[in-house]
């Protein structure tokens, strides 16, 4: 017979994408009185939605609800060597520069009357992103009290994800304007780390050790698979256990001698890029398109 663990009391998970709620938190997944998922549109992909909102009302349990946020496509945009935390999210790299310039062009190039290109963002990744954190805000606050245990990303984003981070920076916010108890998630890549040593002082806190719950995690996965919204590696094998944490409230520069609590390390294939903006586009065709809009304001 399941033991519910004390700690999920008034619990809520909030994941960033459809999935993320059982790769990060499959131990807890069958047990928490509710299940908040923030995005559910990309317009790099204009059948996830729909294949997303499928899956969900295939859900294997009860109270799974989407906040439909769109994505704003900011994965890989950061400075991971260097990672800078902003009051958003995290900062971005050239990499942003980059995409914008490819969305400038695409735009310039489907103005043509013999060409019809779909799929093109409404906005600039990082005017997206920093939108979405407001967003964010907005449609979580009315949903969360101060006597709820709510669990979401770590503040380093598991394996660095950018949108991640953002969920995470909203609720942190929220924290100290609602009261609630924010815990995280103890999954790690060697790309996050830097991030995820600036979370911890001298002396560890405390944390909760569960056995993952592998076939539920696999009941679910089976879902997302059967509408072809799962974004995970087929092969993943999921973790004996998983660590929660009270989340910390700030970033700091590393010290000597920090501890973490216990991480579940884990590494991706660097092929695996959720790159959405296929540069279909030379970098002279981008600078004529910006050219022709920077024209056009004057």
């Amino acid at each position: 017979m399941r033991t519910r663990p004390e700690f999920l009391e008034n619990s809520v998970i909030i994941g960033a994408h459809p999935d993320d709620e059982l790769l990060w938190f499959n131990s807890i997944l069958r047990d928490a009185d509710e299940v908040i998922i923030v995005y559910r549109e990309f317009w790099a992909q204009p059948r996830i939605g729909a294949a997303r909102s499928a899956a969900i009302a295939e859900y294997p349990r009860d109270n799974v609800t989407c906040l439909d946020i769109d994505e704003s496509g900011a994965y890989g945009c950061a400075n991971w060597a260097e990672p800078v935390l902003t009051d958003y999210g995290i900062g971005f790299s050239i990499e942003a520069n980059r995409r914008a310039m490819t969305r400038l062009a695409r735009i310039s190039i489907a103005a043509l009357p013999t060409v019809k290109l779909q799929r093109i963002a409404a906005a600039s990744v990082a005017n997206a992103y920093e939108a979405n954190f407001q967003i964010l805000c907005d449609r979580l606050e009315p949903r969360l009290r101060p006597d709820m245990n709510v669990f979401t990303h770590n503040p380093w984003g598991e394996y660095g994800h950018e949108e991640h981070i953002q969920v995470f920076r909203a609720l942190n916010l929220l924290r100290d304007k609602i009261g609630f108890k924010l815990w995280m998630s103890n999954y790690c890549t060697e790309r996050a780390l830097p991030l995820a040593m600036r979370h911890f002082s001298a002396a560890p806190g405390a944390y909760i050790r569960l056995p993952t719950d592998k076939a539920f995690a696999n009941e679910v996965a089976d879902v997302y698979r059967k509408h072809d919204c799962w974004t995970w590696a087929d092969d993943w094998a999921w973790f004996n256990e998983e660590c929660f944490m009270e989340a910390p409230r700030e970033a700091a520069e590393p010290a000597a001698h920090s501890h973490l609590f216990p991480l579940n390390f884990f590494t991706i294939d660097a092929s695996r890029s959720k790159n959405w903006l296929p540069i279909a586009l030379t970098m002279s065709a981008a600078s004529a398109a910006l050219a022709v809009t920077l024209a056009d304001a004057i």
